[in-house]
């Protein structure tokens, strides 16, 4: 992505610098006759969140997206789309190919930042030189909802977990079960939070310890979730019992999960729980998938899963409907003798960030379990008398008739670390709409880019 951007820049002679952790600007001059107004900056990043369904035969490594039309929306086919936040990066490349003598737009000068590894906890934005923009006025190109212009986020920080296994031998006359939950449809775990959609790997857990309460089990294994920032759309586990014992596990798990997708009937309509034969584990090795946990391993894990917080926990005082604070159980694996769990916790506030991060790791401790902290980063403050703010708004009622609702969004954006990296920048992120980013549901309203072309070329020329 990186090398096509700097070949599209070369391709139509235009200055780039690029930092140590391999972020990218590409430098446009002003057109014809604003040469000399203030810079203004626009940034994107390059990643996008992959996620598949499991029966979609992808390999995001080796495969191109698949793109599809239904109606007035492009989605793909089985996988994320990429418009998060490709629509962004589409939109600045397009800019690059705009001559600066064509008269199709007026601009002044502009940096167009491309930004990398957003997804995977904002780290190119974290390691941004402090000396590669000039300009200090910023048009973010990342969100996702229309008619609205976004001024402020939430900040966040991963806590993993790491709860120790021990193994136990498996005694003659046992069975092993296959238990797998799938259909829920995740999403973005700041975006979508407040739809309270199903967490996969905390109802597989719920099922789990309802049938544990009806026979004794044992896990063999425990997976769900594939992202920091993806809410699980599905979770899978394999457990021993007594042969005897097998209906009756079979049959509460069943029932469990009955009670569960009622609950949930209305946000995650097909969610659905299949419980099969398996082969018998052994007992030698814990970190494979034949190896068996002790019973107090097994019960520690389930009640671990059980605590572990996940979805709205507070709602902003400031600004009406936004989630102030939530926490998303994004994934479990196991991995040399130990389950290892990723919590992400996100806040506009910091000091609540920072307490939600405490709890979770009070709850880690009391289970046994080691914690460490990972890719934190600040929330963006919001100015609602920026001048950037006021134009934009503007701009945006004389194009399309309304006025740009503004908001603050419960995810994290690259704003906030920016913003501190450049302080006195003033700064705004619209796009279009783009609905159910980070997962194969993702699909964007073809229309709606049309619209924020619009604005964004007539918001350029209002501020040159």
């Amino acid at each position: 992505m990186r090398r096509y951007v700097l070949a599209v820049a070369e391709r139509h002679g235009l200055e780039s610098r690029r930092d140590e952790a391999g972020n990218v600007v590409v430098v446009k001059p002003g057109s014809a006759g604003r040469e000399g107004a203030p810079v203004t900056v626009l940034q994107s990043h390059l990643d996008m969140v992959q996620e598949k369904n499991s029966d979609v035969d992808f390999d995001f490594a080796r495969d191109a997206i698949r793109p599809a039309r239904d109606g007035d929306y492009l989605t793909a086919e089985g996988t994320t789309l990429g418009s998060d936040n490709g629509i962004g990066v589409a939109a600045m490349l397009a800019l690059m190919e705009v001559r600066p003598d064509s008269g199709d737009l007026a601009h002044g000068p502009l940096e167009l930042l491309f930004t990398i590894d957003e997804e995977s906890g904002l780290t190119g934005a974290a390691q941004l030189s402090a000396e590669l923009l000039t300009g200090r006025r910023l048009l973010n190109l990342d969100s996702e909802e229309e008619g609205s212009v976004y001024v402020g986020c939430a900040g966040g920080v991963n806590v993993g977990l790491e709860l120790p296994l021990s193994v136990a031998a498996v005694q003659g006359g046992a069975a092993a079960l296959a238990v797998r939950v799938s259909g829920f449809r995740g999403g973005h775990s700041g975006v979508d939070i407040h739809l309270q959609r199903g967490n996969a790997i905390q109802l597989l857990g719920r099922a789990l310890w309802a049938a544990r309460r009806r026979a004794s089990l044992r896990l063999a294994r425990l997976a769900g979730g594939s992202a920091h920032n993806a809410i699980p759309r599905e979770a899978s586990a394999v457990v021993v019992c007594a042969d005897r014992d097998r209906e009756a596990v079979a049959d509460a798990l069943q029932g469990e999960f009955a009670a569960i997708a009622a609950e949930v009937r209305a946000v995650d309509p097909e969610a659905r729980i299949e419980v099969e034969g398996a082969p018998q584990p052994k007992a030698d090795r814990i970190d494979r998938s034949d190896g068996a946990w002790d019973q107090a391993s097994s019960d520690r894990a389930l009640e671990l899963v059980a605590a572990l917080p996940h979805g709205v926990q507070a709602m902003s005082y400031d600004i009406p409907d936004l989630v102030e604070t939530s926490a998303n159980l994004a994934t479990v694996t196991t991995r040399d003798g130990a389950l290892e769990a990723l919590v992400s916790v996100r806040s506009s506030v910091d000091s609540a960030k920072r307490a939600l991060a405490r709890r979770v790791e009070a709850i880690a401790a009391l289970a046994g379990a080691g914690t460490r902290r990972e890719g934190d980063y600040p929330g963006w403050k919001p100015n609602l008398a920026s001048d950037l703010l006021r134009a934009f708004k503007a701009v945006h009622e004389r194009e399309l008739g309304r006025k740009p609702e503004v908001k603050a969004i419960h995810a994290g954006l690259e704003t906030g670390i920016i913003g501190e990296k450049y302080p006195g920048m003033d700064m705004i992120s619209f796009g279009p709409q783009i609905e159910f980013p980070h997962s194969p549901d993702e699909r964007v309203l073809v229309p709606s880019v049309e619209r924020f072309w619009r604005v964004l070329q007539a918001t350029l020329t209002a501020l040159a």
